[in-house]
């Protein structure tokens, strides 16, 4: 795979279902960007990035820190989804685990980029 576009775009997602917990939610079923609903046909992989980042990184003990960064901490972190939509194209997916506002303590999901498969490899 090769990204071709980046995005870095909010997007609204619809989740196969609600009773995972909302911090590690399942990949979505598909998703709306710019008004286009796009469908997912294939989870192609999935990854986490429970790193802490600036000011945050400081903030533990570094055991603490050690066992956060496998396991993820309260708002930080990423939830990474590689999907194929039901027009073949690939996208790399995040649900970003920061609370938007005290009032808000929910994520927001992101369309990252747009890939292609390398004809050479086929990935």
């Amino acid at each position: 795979m090769r990204p071709i576009r980046f995005i870095a775009e909010r997007v609204d997602v619809e989740l196969p279902y609600e009773s995972r917990p909302s911090k590690k939610p399942a990949a979505p079923v598909a998703f709306v960007w710019r008004g286009e609903r796009y469908a997912v046909t294939e989870l192609l992989s999935e990854w986490r990035d429970y790193g802490r980042r600036g000011k945050m990184e400081r903030n533990m003990r570094p055991e603490h820190a050690a066992r956060a960064e496998q396991t993820g901490s309260w708002g930080v972190g990423r939830q990474y989804h590689r999907v194929r939509t039901d027009a073949g194209r690939i996208f790399d997916l995040y649900y970003d685990r920061a609370p938007r506002s005290a009032t808000d303590r929910a994520g927001a999901w992101y369309l990252f980029r747009e890939l292609e498969e390398s004809e050479a490899t086929g990935e």
